[in-house]
């Protein structure tokens, strides 16, 4: 499987998630099966650029290739700046967001939004692959609402202008993420175009996956929501695909493992303040898979530091492998 001139290790796609998808949790799912993922949007206004935010989110020390930059915006001149400061500074894919349904996002002409207007597309697409020799790409949704299903014609636009792989989640912007995943807009688009398209939107499981890319004829699936808290999705999938046989689940004392790995780069990454803050969320996350947790979740979210998250996940653990032992 090829991007560019990159060779993918599998068919599976990390999706780009905002607030989610930092280097840390990027390069844990990478270890875990992902074949690629996705950085957070990175802004493409330039008075943002060196902000801490933007700063962070265009971090790749050390990470795993291709390397890759979603920018967001509505301008095709700023669009194209942004590609080339993110390829100047070593992103190797650039990723266009016009799939993102968030409010904030929309409201600026930015994300999913932008597929109201095709003439605007077909620029910001023009200019952002003209202004860069790394690879672009570009992430939509199937329209802007259920009477308005225009990811056919996007599609055309983007294979017209030179991008050189396309994601579509199965949702309109109307919809944001309620309601289930339609794929056969997604089919009609690979029907449509030669380049790569990745399937997003609902992939939850390894049966899941197997059935997207058969009910599709998807080159890739993208996988997002189902990774927070279950980053070995990837390795299951992978698994599934290759044997038809489901892989076990990670026992106790290796999500613990997971757990603590993870939150080490994030304290590392973020600094020990904004690291141990970052870090709730993800552990509420991985919590809700594991019997017997909420009650510690409350406790857990009152950690103030490193040390003490650390201490109080460790002795979770601890009990919960005196549990099984006891079974």
């Amino acid at each position: 499987m090829r991007i560019g001139p990159y060779s993918l290790r599998n068919k599976l796609v990390l999706a780009p998630m905002a607030g989610v998808t930092d280097r840390p949790f990027r390069q844990l799912c990478k270890s875990l099966g992902a074949g690629m993922a996705v950085s957070e949007m990175v802004t493409s206004r330039a008075e943002l650029w060196d902000s801490l935010k933007s700063r962070r989110r265009r971090d790749h020390e050390g990470e795993v290739e291709p390397r890759i930059v979603q920018i967001a915006g509505g301008d095709p001149e700023m669009m194209a700046e942004a590609a080339r400061l993110n390829a100047a500074e070593g992103a190797q894919i650039i990723d266009i967001n016009m799939g993102c349904p968030a409010k904030k996002v929309c409201n600026k002409a930015a994300g999913s939004a932008l597929l109201q207007d095709e003439d605007l597309v077909k620029r910001i697409l023009d200019a952002t692959v003209a202004a860069v020799d790394v690879p672009v790409t570009l992430k939509i949704r199937t329209g802007w609402d259920p009477e308005h299903r225009n990811g056919v014609h996007i599609a055309g636009l983007a294979e017209q202008a030179g991008i050189q792989a396309l994601a579509v989640h199965g949702r309109t912007r109307a919809d944001a993420f309620k309601g289930e995943a339609e794929y056969s807009t997604i089919r009609a688009i690979k029907a449509a175009v030669k380049i790569p398209v990745m399937a997003n939107g609902d992939v939850d499981s390894p049966e899941k996956a197997q059935e997207v890319l058969d009910a599709t004829g998807a080159d890739f699936v993208m996988i997002g929501r189902a990774a927070q808290g279950r980053p070995w999705i990837f390795r299951e999938i992978e698994h599934f695909m290759a044997t038809g046989r489901h892989l076990a689940a990670p026992e106790p004392v290796e999500v613990c493992s997971i757990m603590l790995g993870h939150l080490d780069n994030l304290y590392s990454f973020y600094g020990e303040f904004s690291g141990v803050r970052v870090a709730r969320k993800h552990i509420s996350w991985y919590l809700k898979t594991l019997p017997g947790a909420a009650g510690f979740r409350e406790r857990v979210m009152r950690a103030e530091t490193s040390l003490e998250q650390q201490a109080l996940i460790r002795g979770f653990f601890a009990d919960q492998d005196i549990r099984e032992l006891a079974a």
